[in-house]
């Protein structure tokens, strides 16, 4: 099997390195599904623009942006926030399960996967590391803070904004279920290109996620 990472950057705030597909440390759970990098942030994290410029970087890579794939439903889609819950929870499971299908699928034939979603429990991540193992998994959070994401949200193209004012509770749940887990990156006086530049250089040392599981 290659020895590809699969990195999930969930980004709720939230590299691999330049190179080839190489060994990877043993497998772990999500952020580097032997597909990579998984960035789980909160919106406005940074974590779409970056994951965009970390997979161009690399010479076989695949990003998987998480909304993307919810919006494959065209018909009788549930928000993960809209009512009813039950059918929201049951659709967020289905999305997260074809992103670990699609990103094992990559990472099988030699491409890094770049998971860009939002992971805000343990129990999420860990279904991401069950459906990825036995592939080195990387989770980074990109962490630049309450009010830098809702300063980067209002700066961004309408197209892309997205309408959210449960950053409190976000922030509070991710710290409570995934603190601790994998790397919590501080981009918060960082630009894209640099945030880019230090997860493929430092990813696989700081943010491997089976040894902390």
């Amino acid at each position: 099997m290659n020895r590809t990472y699969v990195r999930l950057m969930p980004i709720v705030y939230g590299g691999i390195r330049e190179c080839a597909p190489y060994s990877p440390p043993r497998v772990g759970v999500v952020d580097a599904v032997a597909a990579r990098t998984r960035s789980r942030s909160m919106p406005g994290a940074g974590k779409t623009t970056v994951t965009g410029l970390a997979s161009q970087r690399l010479p076989r890579a695949a990003r998987l942006l998480g909304d993307v794939i919810t919006r494959l439903i065209v018909s009788g889609r549930v928000g993960f926030n809209e009512e009813p819950a039950e059918e929201a929870t049951r659709q967020v499971e289905l999305g997260n399960r074809n992103l670990c299908a699609l990103a094992a699928n990559f990472a099988d034939t030699g491409f890094t996967s770049f998971i860009d979603t939002v992971i805000p429990t343990r129990e999420q991540l860990n279904l991401f590391v069950e459906l990825l193992a036995p592939r080195p998994i990387l989770l980074v959070v990109l962490a630049p803070g309450i009010a830098a994401c809702q300063y980067r949200n209002t700066i961004r193209d309408p197209e892309d904004r997205f309408d959210f004012d449960g950053y409190d509770e976000l922030d509070a749940q991710m710290r409570r279920e995934l603190g601790g887990l994998g790397w919590w990156f501080d981009t918060s006086a960082l630009n894209p290109e640099t945030t880019a530049t230090r997860i493929l250089s430092e990813a696989s040392k700081r943010a491997q996620l089976t040894a902390q599981a």
